[in-house]
Order: C-alpha cells, then sequence, then structure tokens
C-alpha cells in the first residue's frame, strides 16, 4: 500500500493495528520465479505492456482517472445460514476507502467502464486490509461475467466478473448501488464529487447463490472525497490483499498478477 492518507477516526472490528508494509522485495522475487517458469511469456508480455501504459501515464494503467473517498463498510445479518468466513459472520463495521473511476478515461457524457475499487481495513482480523474491485457490468445469469460501459455512476451493477471463492464456493460478487433520487451521475471526479457534496452513495454488496440471485453481506457508504492526485491513488490488489475464506479464484489469476505488477513497477517509474 502506497501513499495512503490518514483517514478519519471511525470505529472498526478490529481497531488500533497500524497497516503493515507491503514487502518490496516479494514483487522481485515474484517477478523474477515467473521469469525462470516454462510458458511464462505470456505473464511477461502482459507485465511490459501494463508497465509502460503505467508509466506513460503516471497512473494506474487502467482506470488512471478517479476519485478516491473515505468509506465504511457495514457487514450485515440477513438471517441466513453462517457464511463460514470469519469476517462476514461478525457483523459489525470497518473503515474503508474506496476509488470510483473510469476505465478509458472518456468524455464524461460517454459511456465508459466505470470501476469501484474497495479497500477494508482490518477485514481478516490482522494488520491486512481486503481489496475489492468491481466493474460496471450486467444484471443477467451471463452478463453478470461481462464488463458494461456506462455513463451513470448509479446506473447499474458492478461486478468481480470473475468468481470468487468464498467458503470453498465459486461465486460472483457484486455492489448495487442505491439511487435515493440522485440524478444521474456521471463516472467523472469532478461529478462525482458534486453528488456527494450532496450526500454518501450507498452501494448493496452481495454473492451470487447457487440458483444464481443474491444474497447480501454489507452495505458499502462512500463519503468524502480525499485531496489526492492521480499518481498517489492506492495500489489495489485482491491477490495480496485477501481474506480467510474469502479468496478470488483461480481463473486468469496468472495473468492478472502480471497485469498488476507491472501497472505497479510503471508507476514507480513514471
Amino acid at each position: 500500500m502506497s501513499n495512503a492518507p490518514k483517514l478519519p477516526a471511525l470505529r472498526t472490528c478490529h481497531p488500533g493495528r497500524p497497516l503493515r508494509g507491503r514487502d518490496e522485495n516479494a514483487e522481485d522475487e515474484d517477478r523474477e520465479r515467473s521469469r525462470k517458469l516454462p510458458g511464462s511469456w505470456p505473464g511477461a508480455t502482459v507485465e511490459a505492456g501494463f508497465r509502460r501504459l503505467a508509466a506513460l501515464r503516471a497512473a494506474p494503467a487502467l482506470h488512471p482517472r478517479g476519485l478516491t473517498c473515505t468509506a465504511d463498510l457495514e457487514v450485515v445479518n440477513d438471517g441466513g445460514a453462517p457464511w463460514d468466513v470469519p469476517w462476514l459472520d461478525a457483523p459489525g463495521r470497518y473503515t474503508a476507502m474506496v476509488r470510483l473511476s473510469r476505465a478509458a478515461g472518456l468524455p464524461r457524457r460517454l459511456p465508459d467502464g466505470l470501476g469501484l475499487a474497495v479497500r477494508v481495513q482490518h477485514a481478516d482480523g490482522t494488520d491486512r486490509p481486503l481489496d475489492l474491485l468491481l466493474t460496471s457490468s450486467g444484471r443477467g445469469r451471463f452478463t453478470r461475467h461481462l464488463p458494461m460501459p456506462r455513463a451513470d455512476a448509479l446506473g447499474g451493477p458492478y461486478s468481480s466478473l470473475l468468481p470468487y471463492r468464498v467458503s470453498g464456493r465459486h461465486c460472483i460478487l457484486t455492489a448495487f448501488p442505491r439511487r435515493s433520487g440522485q440524478a444521474p451521475v456521471h463516472g467523472d471526479p469532478v461529478s462525482l464529487t458534486r453528488a456527494l457534496a450532496a450526500g454518501p452513495l450507498m452501494f448493496d454488496l452481495c454473492a451470487e447463490t447457487s440458483d444464481r440471485s443474491w444474497r447480501a453481506f454489507a452495505v458499502l457508504t462512500v463519503r468524502t472525497p480525499l485531496p489526492l492526485r492521480q499518481h498517489e491513488s492506492l495500489d489495489f490488489d485482491i491477490y495480496t490483499y485477501s481474506a480467510p475464506g474469502f479468496t478470488p479464484g483461480g481463473a486468469l489469476a496468472s495473468t492478472r498478477r502480471a497485469a498488476y505488477r507491472g501497472s505497479r513497477s510503471g508507476r514507480k517509474d513514471g
């Protein structure tokens, strides 16, 4: 985690411990190990491409322009069976940070892929955070796996696109915005800041069930924009920052890890 601003005080489920810094040698070791593996050239190509793009933009390779905000996440008890996931089976409130972004940086009135990145502090009961990366998507059984460009940041769900493993079961994670009378909100930082001045933005976080319906597990409330420049945005990484019983699935994992490494190193080079 880099350049993380100090958050306002908020009661958390696991308070009192500072975040542990990333082991900076781990990425170098991971990169060197991937170079030695047979057939690793696709990952090396992806990593190099994302590194160049991030260096050129002096920002994340994808979703280079966004708005980082304070937030809180409340785990809810829906009365259903236990999740068998420690942080989901103990309802409570967590400090969080959120980055809302546009993938390609198109003019604000044009549809673009919209991103909702969430960092939950102390979710796994230690000093490590939990990251979620969600993208504007469809609602249907198949379209929940596909990125869907939108102009309105509150106009539809945000999906993990690829399955998570939740207590050993594969499922899609989705955030459903609560409209609350808001007019359409364009996904650019200026429009989002204006919308947040009128009140927080709220999302219901859900996991896909075995019958392809949704089960809510938390409410995310996005509150105050932070004065961060684009190159100061957080390095979200769902593989480095996961929680026991709540991890990203293996689909495209090596490719996505390479993309994250490339984007991080490119930002340092830029």
